[in-house]
């Protein structure tokens, strides 16, 4: 495949994969932002975590709403992302396991009726999946982005957002898309 085939194939394949969605991602953009806008006007908090990728979007979506996308000068959104203190990351993985560290996080800092969003392109990561356990423990509403077939962690969360695709790339690509609106109607619907 030449350079050109391969962007045209990339670029076809991720339009027929959002065409191919966009009714189930207008539904699911729709259902998560109401759920994310309710836990903020009652003073909860959204918590973020993800792997990889994934938590580079995690962090990237939580910093939308701290530090506000679209009206920067309205108020801050209670928001925090578990996979960017690196301190703890390493030094409780390193003393007792990875699968732990968001669970342990939230834990800490997890109360009842927050919402946890975990953006997992397989769905089976291990340390997603108890960490969606210790937040229903807590009464955390837990939201998860998905990719493939949405893993252990769709059967698991109140509710799930799933890209029908085994490309890491596209499953992202729609990921960050999704993530991109559901700040944008969260902070103009809160800070209206």
């Amino acid at each position: 495949m030449t350079k050109t085939e391969k962007i045209d194939f990339a670029l076809s394949e991720h339009i027929s994969l959002l065409h191919n969605n966009q009714n189930y991602i207008k539904n699911k953009i729709d259902e998560v932002s109401l759920i994310l806008i309710d836990a903020l006007l009652n003073k909860k908090k959204i918590i973020w975590c993800g792997n990889g990728g994934s938590a580079a979007q995690a962090s990237h979506l939580s910093a939308e709403l701290v530090g506000g996308m679209f009206k920067k000068k309205k108020s801050p959104l209670k928001s925090i992302c578990l996979n960017t203190d690196t301190a703890f990351i390493t030094a409780w993985s390193n003393d007792d396991t990875y699968d732990n560290i968001f669970s342990r996080q939230i834990e800490a800092i997890g109360s009842s009726s927050d919402v946890l969003v975990a953006l997992t392109t397989s769905g089976n990561s291990k340390n997603i999946i108890n960490a969606i356990k210790l937040a229903k423990s807590k009464k955390i509403f837990t939201i998860t982005f998905t990719g493939n077939q949405g893993g252990e962690v769709a059967k698991l969360s109140d509710l799930n957002l799933n890209i029908h695709s085994e490309n890491t790339a596209r499953i992202q690509e729609l990921h960050i898309l999704i993530g991109h609106i559901i700040c944008e109607i969260v902070e103009t619907s809160y800070n209206s």
